[in-house]
């Protein structure tokens, strides 16, 4: 199998537009696209600092990878890295080393925060507890504030995230089924500032999963490939299985349900203006008196008190 533009020993096969690439033109294809993404999603006008939320996975050290690559030779641009330690035992420590590592190397500033500090639990402290919710529940809670806190101490004016185009395609189905439309028209990336929120981007939106997969591999990326000891609960999970049929039924799937939000998104987005916000206790914005994760916190405090007595 060779490379359809140059002829060397071809490393893919792009089954949604039928092209076979070598390493280098599927590294400079992916490069490309993410490129077009943050130039949609980025303003750049004076001294800028954006946020790359990074686990260590393959997805997250694709984007900073690709940010850095991207903005290093500019001087008004400042690239941070942001890392939520969950506290997971054994799985949350060797992904930090992998992203500690590429920041060493690159000069890249790296910031960690974690769930102990910032809500005085761990993840392996919540799962159990956490009743009729998934773990996953309280973790996305409980990372939101996390990273959106730093990116606010360091002054960021974006907060990249890995999300890609399976991640992208799972939302947007999710929201949709559920009938929650009004989480649609707030999905990333966000347009429109809201007091206190530091905007997402997501770079990887048009990327497949598999794609950044085999871009962190060809390129010699340092990943994290283990497993949440707590995912298989998630949701998501469900949604995952759909997508990924209707993909292997009908290629470039997952590029049409992307297409048909981004159509949809100014009606949405119309129809549903930004929410006025309050400020919860903790600082954190909020649409009630209290914060989510101030709720969730408290919740599990509450239940670790009542076995303890």
């Amino acid at each position: 199998m060779k490379c359809d533009l140059c002829g060397n020993k071809a490393v893919t096969f792009i089954k949604y537009n039928g092209s076979h690439l070598c390493a280098d033109h599927f590294m400079k294809n992916v490069e490309k696209r993410v490129k077009r993404e943050i130039r949609r999603q980025v303003t750049i006008t004076e001294p800028t600092t954006i946020g790359v939320a990074v686990s260590g996975g393959k997805d997250s050290m694709v984007t900073l990878h690709i940010m850095n690559e991207t903005f290093k030779k500019r001087k008004d641009v400042e690239i941070h890295c942001i890392t939520v330690d969950e506290g997971i035992d054994g799985y949350r420590p060797p992904s930090v080393e992998r992203a500690r590592k590429y920041c060493e190397e690159h000069d890249i500033p790296m910031h960690i925060r974690s769930f102990k500090e910032t809500v005085d639990l761990t993840m392996d402290e919540v799962a159990p507890l956490s009743g009729e919710n998934s773990p996953c529940t309280y973790c996305g809670v409980f990372r939101r504030k996390c990273m959106n806190d730093v990116a606010t101490e360091i002054g960021a004016k974006y907060l990249a995230t890995g999300h890609n185009l399976d991640d992208m395609a799972q939302s947007i189905m999710m929201n949709f089924t559920r009938g929650d439309i009004e989480r649609l028209a707030r999905l990333g990336p966000h347009k429109k500032i809201q007091p206190g929120l530091v905007p997402r981007i997501l770079p990887l939106r048009t990327i497949p999963e598999k794609e950044s997969l085999l871009y962190a591999i060809v390129s010699g990326l340092p990943y994290y490939d283990g497993e949440c000891p707590y995912w298989a609960e998630a949701l998501r999970n469900q949604y995952r299985d759909i997508v990924d049929m209707l993909e292997s039924r009908s290629p470039g799937s997952k590029f049409s349900i992307l297409s048909s939000y981004d159509q949809m998104y100014p009606m949405l987005t119309e129809h549903y203006k930004p929410a006025t916000l309050n400020k919860c206790e903790c600082g954190e914005p909020t649409l009630g008196k209290r914060c989510k994760s101030c709720q969730l916190s408290q919740h599990i405090h509450s239940v670790m008190k009542e076995r303890t007595e």
